[in-house]
Formats: structure tokens, C-alpha cells, sequence
């Protein structure tokens, strides 16, 4: 049976800018890890002393320039958000020899391998599957566009890579405090059968499809990885019970709901992990504290209620949950 979670060890750190740093996580004996297509991502599994079990979802870059990664080695990049967070214990803790624990890849952002162009447009951190997708694209001589949108020149990881791969195709977009990247203008000058992949915040990602939209884009051709559910620091940890099992299961303040069970053993219905699918609601039976609802996916008058949250992304502000199922 193929295994779930891989044990790998940190063998390469790279401090790509202030705030972001690459790892290459490789298998223990240098056997092949299982292999993965551009857009795919993993779980990162980790401890923390101050707020415990810690389930983080990185996309895989994939190597380096042109090239691809070994097949024994997963490449990541690690965005430094909160000093008491995640990713501060990843930036804090992690060392040359360090052994962590990795699910199998995952792809839910997949490349499709038959598009006439793709238009690529990535923010901040967003870059990491994207630049998965670019170097496909380019050893495949496909047609494509890349814009690469950041507050500074200085805070892009990968810039280089990015410029060096895309050639004339690629656009690097330094926002700035006030120069946005005009996304009407671009999609317009999109021919027809373009198809749009970003990966960015979820400000950057609800505009590009609202363009698209009003420019009587169909919703396939605009595909997303958004960052919409990451750590807003006010977060606390809690548990979760569960009415049928009786079972009783804890979840941190730096994992989700869904990963929480998961970890447990516990299946549940889940696709997107975005709050976007609609397959993972659970039904509220009581809650101590207000739920903080981070999907997109339940209405507004469904969030009202209290009655019902997406696991994936949504979680509450007290001690105790407890769910029909």
C-alpha cells in the first residue's frame, strides 16, 4: 500500500530574501521520492514547542532554472509570516540534517498540458508553483505570458530564475505603494483559449477572475492557488469533538480542521482545501466561541447562522467544537 507520509531530511537551505528561504527536503536513503506533476504541493508535518502539531501545505518549485530537481529531493520555499507562527518555527528550527515528515505530493492547481497559451500571473510567494509551470512550459516549447507582481523587486524570490526562463514573455510588476497591476488590460489582450493560472493573495486572485468575468470569460479559463486561509495571528487552538465517535480530537492554532482529523485518522470529505469546493462543510452542533469562517464557498446567510464550516479552512475563537459527524 502506498504510504501517505514520507520521512525526508533537510539537505540544502537558501535564503532567497529577507523573508523567504528555500529547502531541499531529500529521502533518506537518496531513493526517489514519489514523483509529481508542475502545480503540485505537500504537507510539511512538524512540532512546535509553543503551539504543537504544525501542518503546513507547500507547492513544489521544482529545480532550479531550467532544470529539474533528482528525483530523490522536494524543493520548497518558505515565506516567513509572525515570529510565533509556522513558518518562524520552519525559519527558527530547521537545519542542515533536520528529519521531517512529508505527505505524498498533492495537485489540485494542475497545468493543462493542451492549452494553445497560458497566461501566468503570480504574487509575492505565489511564485513557487508557477515557476513549476514556466519551466514546463518553456522545455515544451508552449506558448505563454508570465507576470510576476510584487511590492519590491528586492522581496521576489526566484526573480532571476523567473527572467532568465521567460525571456521576453515574462514581466516583471513592482506594485509599489499605489501602482497596481491593471489585470483588465491584460486579460484583454489575451487572444482566445488563453487560460490563466495565478497564485497569489486572495485580493489578487477574486480581481483577476472579476475581470475575466466581465470580459464574458468562461470560469474555466481563469484556474487558482490562493493564499486566502493562511495565519491571521489571532488564531487559538481548540477541540473538536465529534457527536457519531464520541471522539475527541485537538487541533492547534497552526493547523486546520480537516488536517487536524486527517492526522487522526479521521476520513472526511475534502477536494479543493481552499474553502472554494464545497465538499467539506460539517454541520455546527455547538460552539463555545464565534466560528472564523475563511471560505468562499457558504453563504452569507449560511456564515450568519453558525451553524455550519468549511474544515478546511475555517475554525473558531474559543476551547471546544463540536460537530455531527
Amino acid at each position: 500500500m502506498k504510504k501517505s507520509l514520507l520521512d525526508v531530511v533537510v539537505k540544502g537551505i537558501r535564503q532567497l530574501t529577507p523573508r523567504v528561504r528555500e529547502y531541499l527536503l531529500c529521502s533518506l536513503d537518496a531513493s526517489p521520492l514519489p514523483s509529481y506533476a508542475p502545480g503540485s504541493h505537500i504537507e510539511l508535518h512538524t512540532v512546535s514547542p509553543e503551539s504543537g502539531p504544525i501542518i503546513r501545505h507547500y507547492s513544489l518549485v521544482g529545480g532550479a532554472g531550467l532544470w529539474d530537481d533528482t528525483p530523490d529531493t522536494y524543493r520548497i520555499a518558505v515565506q516567513r509570516e509572525d515570529r510565533r507562527r509556522g513558518s518562524a518555527h520552519i525559519h527558527d528550527s530547521f537545519g542542515i540534517g533536520t528529519i521531517l515528515r512529508v505527505s505524498v505530493p498533492k495537485n489540485n492547481f494542475p497545468l493543462d498540458r493542451r492549452d494553445t497559451k497560458s497566461l501566468l500571473i503570480a504574487g509575492g510567494i505565489g511564485i513557487t508553483p508557477i515557476l513549476s509551470m514556466l519551466r514546463s512550459l518553456v522545455r515544451r516549447h508552449r506558448d505563454f505570458e508570465l507576470v510576476y507582481a510584487g511590492r519590491a523587486g528586492a522581496d521576489l524570490a526566484y526573480c532571476a530564475d523567473v527572467q532568465r526562463l521567460a525571456g521576453a514573455r515574462g514581466r516583471i510588476h513592482e506594485s509599489g505603494s499605489d501602482n497596481h497591476l491593471d489585470l483588465r488590460a491584460l486579460l484583454t489582450a489575451q487572444p482566445g483559449g488563453t487560460t490563466v493560472y495565478i497564485c497569489g493573495p486572495a485580493a489578487m486572485v477574486d480581481a483577476t477572475r472579476r475581470e475575466a468575468s466581465t470580459l464574458g470569460w468562461v470560469d474555466t479559463r481563469v484556474r487558482s492557488e490562493l493564499f486566502n486561509a493562511g495565519p491571521t495571528g489571532d488564531e487559538v487552538p481548540f477541540d473538536v469533538e465529534l457527536k457519531a465517535s464520541k471522539r475527541r480530537i485537538h487541533v492547534g492554532r497552526d493547523t486546520t480542521i480537516l488536517d487536524a482529523l486527517a492526522a487522526a485518522g479521521v476520513h472526511a470529505l475534502h477536494d479543493c482545501r481552499r474553502g472554494e469546493c464545497g465538499l467539506c462543510p460539517m454541520t455546527v452542533l455547538e460552539a463555545d466561541g464565534p466560528i472564523q469562517h475563511r471560505d468562499t464557498y457558504l453563504s452569507e446567510e449560511e456564515r450568519t447562522s453558525q451553524k455550519t464550516l468549511c474544515i478546511c479552512v475555517s475554525r473558531i475563537k474559543g476551547a471546544r467544537l463540536l460537530l455531527d459527524a
